[in-house]
């Protein structure tokens, strides 16, 4: 999994695979979802990221269990 974020476009990136994308959905305002061939979601867009997050440049991450 890869997660970038573009100050200048205030776009936060997840991939989730490095499957080439199919199609691209606005599920919600704001929220672009990518799909492979099959209809796997391989990543996403979150528009406006500043807007929306606390702090689109710091990331935590955590393993449950």
């Amino acid at each position: 999994m890869k997660i970038t974020y573009d100050p200048e476009t205030d776009i936060v990136r997840v991939e989730f695979s490095g499957a080439p994308i199919e199609e691209s959905d606005e599920e919600k305002p704001g929220l672009i979802l990518d799909y492979d061939r099959d209809g796997n979601i391989v990543g996403l867009e979150i528009l406006d990221a500043s807007k929306r997050m606390e702090n689109p440049r710091s990331l935590e991450y955590a393993v449950a269990g």
